[in-house]
């Protein structure tokens, strides 16, 4: 497996990804167990579309997370897991054991029915049994298909249905924060909508008076018992799904991203050794959810696929206080950290003394993930958390693609603050025009689109191919759309700056709203902001901001607070850009990736609050009740 050591190394690796890629993906694949090999790299139409990668091979992933590692790593810790409550410590899995208990759950699964091409849907807390149990279907050739344990029932039985689950896997309940989620009772009440499902295998994890339905629920221990922990992996062809993955789509229904094997195997590896510059050793540190593809990515595959310690938290940032994540780096000597740019701010704003009791020297990686990141909090988490010693990765990434597209190469290729700056080897970026055409040029921005597969990348949508095309490859002729607008600066370094229906055209200028955003959160008193559109008879488009304070204001002195962010919007981006409206708000609707769901933002700030679509996906749906009472009081 080719890992990138210099900035020299990285040009030379990039040029033969792009000049011979086959050969390249081909060299790659070469470092993993196949029960049989490829009789082909790559074929691939991007009309149809159609991408297959390895084909004519047989494999299990399964066989190279963790049967692969028995020889050498078999102590080594595989998985460590920290609980909600600090008092109850944390758990370490072997390799060994993490293989164990992996193969006895695969019996589990077989005992209940699920045969390969089953879909089992996991709607659990962030607790080793939920990679137990990803891992468990993959060995067996069933789909996993992973909820967030924060969806409401009606969400959970729309994903249910929608794949055909045939078993679901829960708990009683969940910790978060000081909070305990009634996953089963949610469970339940999910199942009375769906036909599909056959068996209901409940883990105990609160403790808590749940319903058992005869015939149908089975508790997690009990099955268990019953199994040995001999399991051989099932023989998977490259192309056969491995997960489906539900994202939510700008005109509602949930998209299920569809997965396969081979090609995900080896760019999530890839991806993972060189991005994070992991090194045999090193403690890592993703802080998502696996309820999501960061999750799926660089907490379960990425890693074991590596032999890496992965950390798995079940807790939040602030419980039981803003110190928690620092707490746990120090006391688990964390090497390489990745966490959300959301998190990082709401860090920030709790202050610097939570940062400054901890000692956070074992840090040598940073890597930021799910939206761009703004001036201030990168360069907070640069010398506040990094201490100017560890760098950080800014990653470009998506659901669709599986990995990490666009991001330096921890201290090996250049970083830039709130930029991704260049693509992976075998990423072939392009920056397309309002006309379709193709922009060559650099210090400019437009539609940011891949022209090449890549082989992580999505083969479908579960059950629509239609709208898979529809949705990634008819914008544009022959390349994979990505739904973002981009800057490429002189270097050719990119900035992704948002989504493409986030670029304001304000009396005939493109805004992009990130860059306004960044300018009104160096104000001091700003934690947070978000920019949206909404009709103006003079220009086209008015600017609308909704800003999280980091302490409350008077009345009379908000006037006065948007006069002091207009001077920094106009200083930063310039006059054409000043914000007509400016709502303060105590929090903003975001998905539970910690995306700002902008589509609502705009709907409340041209007063449609009525039709406000699909908010399943969103962390707390009461926010927007919360927004649009307060919207007549924007300034």
């Amino acid at each position: 497996m080719t890992t990138i050591t210099s900035y020299e190394d990285y040009l030379k690796e990039y040029k033969k990804s792009i000049d011979n890629p086959e050969q390249f993906w081909g060299e790659q694949a070469e470092n993993f167990v196949w029960k049989k090999k490829w009789t082909s790299i790559l074929n691939w139409d991007f009309e149809k579309p159609e991408i297959k990668w390895f084909e004519g091979g047989k494999l299990n992933i399964t066989d190279n997370c963790l049967d692969k590692h028995l020889d050498i790593l078999a102590e080594k810790t595989a998985i460590k897991w920290i609980a909600n409550d600090p008092k109850e410590g944390s758990i370490s899995l072997s390799y060994k054991k993490l293989h164990t208990q992996v193969c006895k759950f695969s019996n589990v699964l077989k005992n209940n029915g699920v045969v390969k091409g089953d879909r089992v849907c996991l709607y659990m807390p962030m607790v080793p049994e939920l990679a137990i149990a990803v891992l468990a279907c993959a060995r067996i050739g069933a789909i996993h298909s992973v909820v967030f344990a924060g969806f409401s029932a009606k969400s959970l039985a729309d994903r249910i249905n929608d794949a055909g689950c045939k078993v679901l896997i829960t708990a009683d309940g969940g910790y978060r924060g000081n909070k305990i989620i009634n996953l089963k009772n949610i469970a339940d009440q999910a199942m009375l909508d769906s036909c599909s499902i056959k068996k209901c295998i409940v883990l105990k994890r609160t403790k808590q008076k749940v319903v058992i339905k005869k015939n149908r629920d089975v508790w997690w221990d009990n099955e268990m018992e019953n199994v040995n922990e001999n399991c051989n992996s099932e023989s998977m062809n490259s192309e056969d799904p491995l997960f489906i993955l539900y994202t939510s789509g700008s005109t509602g229904k949930p998209k299920g991203i569809q997965h396969s094997i081979a090609g995900y195997m080896v760019y999530t590896h890839f991806s993972f050794k060189n991005v994070f510059q992991y090194k045999d050793g090193d403690i890592y540190w993703c802080t998502a959810d696996i309820g999501w593809i960061t999750g799926h990515s660089y907490i379960i595959y990425g890693p074991l696929l590596c032999g890496a310690t992965t950390i798995m938290f079940e807790g939040v940032p602030t419980y039981p206080d803003a110190g928690r994540l620092w707490e746990i780096v120090e006391k688990h000597k964390i090497n390489i950290f990745y966490t959300a740019p959301t998190a990082i701010r709401s860090l920030e704003a709790k202050g610097d003394d939570f940062v400054k009791k901890y000692n956070l020297s074992s840090l040598k990686v940073l890597g930021t993930v799910g939206e761009p990141i703004n001036k201030d909090a990168w360069e907070w988490y640069y010398t506040k958390v990094g201490k100017e010693n560890a760098p950080i990765v800014d990653t470009w990434w998506q659901t669709e693609t599986g990995g990490i597209m666009i991001s330096n190469l921890a201290g090996v290729t250049p970083m830039k603050p709130t930029f991704a700056t260049l693509p992976l080897p075998g990423i072939l970026p392009c920056i397309m025009d309002d006309q379709n055409n193709e922009i060559t040029k650099n210090s400019i921005e437009g539609k940011l689109c891949i022209k090449f597969p890549w082989p992580s990348m999505a083969r479908t949508i579960y059950g629509d191919h239609k709208r898979f095309k529809e949705t990634y490859f008819s914008a544009f002729k022959n390349k994979y759309f990505t739904g973002d607008g981009c800057y490429r600066d002189e270097n050719g370094f990119y900035r992704i700056t948002g989504r493409v229906d986030d670029v304001l055209i304000v009396s005939g200028h493109n805004l992009g709203t990130a860059e306004i955003e960044s300018a009104i959160d160096q104000h001091p008193n700003v934690c947070e902001t978000a920019i949206v559109g909404y009709p103006h008879s003079i220009k086209g488009n008015g600017i609308y901001a909704y800003v999280i304070l980091n302490s409350d204001i008077k009345k009379e002195n908000k006037k006065q607070l948007k006069l002091e962010l207009n001077e920094l919007v106009v200083k930063e981006v310039g006059p054409i850009a000043k914000v007509d409206k400016i709502q303060f708000v105590v929090g903003l609707p975001k998905t539970r990736s910690g995306k700002i769901m902008r589509r609502i933002l705009r709907k409340i700030a041209e007063g449609d609050t009525h039709k406000l679509g699909d908010t399943s996906t969103l962390l707390d749906p009461k926010i927007i009740d919360e927004i649009k009472k307060n919207a007549e009081y924007a300034y």
